[in-house]
């Protein structure tokens, strides 16, 4: 499996304006089981810093862009999520951080499961320890 899984979204619309629409098992590969924004960051500043355990999510920038930089433990990778139309999935245990956000960046994460601080891994070295096992 590839660290980084573009899923590509259906833009449709006319004169009007434009539609993304997003669906569970359809565009998503899991059930939706929790969805949040992230918005209103402040310049300079930089989020995540986490693994997870078991959760998958898709994000995608619906306004602005932000750089997300992925990490398995094996390879890392820094890409730009800078469309409406283009989402990345992460699952299994991906080390993941999101920089420079654009002033109107509006970042929509959808998660297969509720919150569950659990399933956080927030130290990288317990990250990395995890990865090896």
């Amino acid at each position: 499996m590839s660290l980084v899984q573009w899923v590509e979204l259906k833009e449709m619309g006319d004169e009007r304006g434009s539609l993304v629409a997003i669906e569970a098992a359809r565009t998503v590969p899991f059930e939706i089981m929790r969805t949040y924004f992230i918005y209103g960051t402040q310049p300079g500043v930089s989020r995540g810093f986490h693994a997870h355990r078991a959760l998958k999510q898709l994000a995608v920038c619906v306004a602005g862009r932000c750089l997300m930089h992925l990490d398995n433990g094996k390879e890392k990778a820094d890409v730009w999520l800078d469309s409406p139309t283009k989402a990345i999935l992460i699952e299994g245990l991906v080390w993941r951080e999101m920089h420079d956000f654009s002033p109107d960046c509006v970042l929509l994460v959808l998660a297969s499961e509720h919150y569950d601080e659990s399933d956080y891994i927030r130290d990288y070295q317990s990250f990395l320890k995890a990865v090896q096992k």
